[in-house]
């Protein structure tokens, strides 16, 4: 039997359970933490909420919407919000070293035209933080994961 799997949209729902406006909604869940930490809006209580609270919505939304595949799904949001961090950072880069940017040090002191030594810890930023959207991703998605086999199942 053969079964259309319709348009990229319903494809992408039946591999990770989530349309793509779920994925990116979710992940930019996580936006006003970068633009506050970067800006300096915000004290430790405030951030830890905008850290945290985002996660445990994703988590959240993997297990009560009983996701075939929580891990996947939420490696999906975490690697959009790595994403959308980086692009946050860039955008923020000066505001976020209060117009003092970081330079490289020791051996590589001064070894390259800062033009050069910009771009290279600018892409090394943005690689971190899509790493770092990834990893919450997959800590997330393995956390919903494993609750929702602990949970017990509800009748469809």
């Amino acid at each position: 039997m053969h079964v259309d799997d319709g348009e990229s949209t319903a494809r992408g729902r039946w591999r990770l359970g989530l349309p793509w406006w779920g994925v990116l909604g979710l992940a930019a869940l996580g936006l006003p933490r970068a633009v506050a930490h970067d800006l300096g809006l915000v004290g430790p209580a405030v951030n830890a909420v905008l850290v945290f609270g985002p996660v445990l919505v994703w988590i959240a939304v993997a297990v009560l919407g009983r996701l075939q595949r929580p891990f996947a799904a939420l490696l999906a949001v975490g690697l959009v919000y790595g994403l959308l961090l980086a692009v946050a950072h860039q955008v923020l880069w000066m505001q976020g070293f209060a117009g003092d940017p970081p330079t490289l040090g020791g051996e590589l002191a001064g070894v390259l035209p800062p033009a050069a030594e910009s771009g290279v810890l600018r892409a090394a930023a943005f690689v971190s933080s899509v790493a770092t959207g990834a990893l919450v991703g997959a800590v997330s998605g393995a956390a919903a994961w494993l609750l929702s086999r602990l949970l017990p199942q509800r009748p469809r």
